[in-house]
């Protein structure tokens, strides 16, 4: 078996952070090195503690997880209780985490990791709003050169966006941690709603979940009975986009995904467009290529990984 990869998990639970995680901890070929908390889908206060709910369902009491940025860098806290409830994890009852919350900032944690590790051996994934890494590399620019790469949810182009007509949520909660992460100069692999949108958890694939008999496969449903409901009004589709997993799933199987390298900017001037990532697709400008943006993913494949690594736990 090759040395798994290594990566932090920065997350805002989120019932599709939920199934992100899971997913990451039924897959040998990953090592969490730590996940760190931020405020996003619900405050910080509620995202740190759902990590340490999906820690104690999955049975991994021992994955350290260390509470981060309590609010965006500029502008005031978004959240989306109307998406995934008062908790960020409604749906099944999961009880109280007693795993402890480490004392470490998250960005500290996120700094001192990669300065300590091997050059080029930890990989972030960003599952919510981008200001810990923000943060983490306005305080050690140093870090930027030593991180394999950065692969994370955020931001829509074709499919325009899910909070504003032009933003996604996470890119629009902190589009100046998202300016400050484009511009790092660090690998970059985008999963926008681009992507997601065609990952869609219809009622047969989350049934696939609940058939595993298990105590994940059950809350797993449960956690996207929940989610879906908001998306399936909006859209009027058979099941809801199943967002954050598409992260863990390309370090997995990256041939499950197809897109192509473009220039990302994103907008932080205009309240009309306030966190629209502007995707050069077909590269009409001169700016730099600065990350591999996916369009198109293998929906089977994916679920088909999802059941497969879920019911390892």
């Amino acid at each position: 078996m090759p040395i798994p990869r290594r990566i932090i998990i920065d997350t805002d639970p989120g019932q599709d952070d939920a199934v992100a995680i899971l997913l990451a901890l039924g897959s040998p070929e990953l090592e969490i090195v730590g996940i760190t908390a931020v405020a996003g889908n619900v405050p910080l206060g509620l995202t740190e503690k759902n990590a340490r709910k999906i820690c104690e369902l999955a049975g991994r009491p021992d994955i350290k997880v260390y509470p981060g940025a309590v609010r965006p860098l500029v502008r005031r806290p978004v959240t989306a209780e109307h998406v995934h409830g008062k908790t960020g994890l409604d749906g099944p009852s999961l009880p109280e985490p007693t795993m402890p919350l480490q004392e470490q900032h998250a960005v500290d944690f996120i700094v001192e990791t990669v300065m300590n590790e091997e050059s080029g051996s930890i990989t972030l994934c960003p599952l919510g709003p981008l200001t810990n890494i923000a943060l983490a590399l306005n305080r050690e620019p140093r870090i930027a050169p030593r991180i394999r790469e950065i692969v994370l949810m955020g931001g829509g182009f074709f499919e325009g966006g899910n909070v504003t007509p032009t933003a996604e949520f996470n890119i629009y909660v902190d589009p100046h941690a998202a300016d400050v992460v484009f511009h790092s100069g660090i690998p970059i692999v985008v999963m926008p709603l681009d992507v997601t949108h065609k990952a869609l958890t219809t009622a047969k694939r989350v049934q696939a979940f609940r058939a595993l008999g298990s105590k994940v496969g059950e809350a797993a449903a449960a956690l996207l009975d929940f989610f879906e409901r908001f998306d399936e009004e909006k859209y009027g589709t058979d099941g809801g986009p199943l967002h954050d997993p598409c992260v863990i799933a390309y370090l997995l199987r990256p041939e499950l995904f197809n897109g192509r390298q473009c220039n990302v900017a994103v907008e932080i001037a205009s309240e009309l467009t306030m966190g629209m990532t502007v995707v050069d697709w077909w590269g009409v400008t001169d700016r730099p290529k600065n990350a591999l943006v996916m369009r198109d993913i293998d929906a089977d494949g994916f679920f088909a990984l999802l059941t497969e690594r879920l019911g390892r736990l």
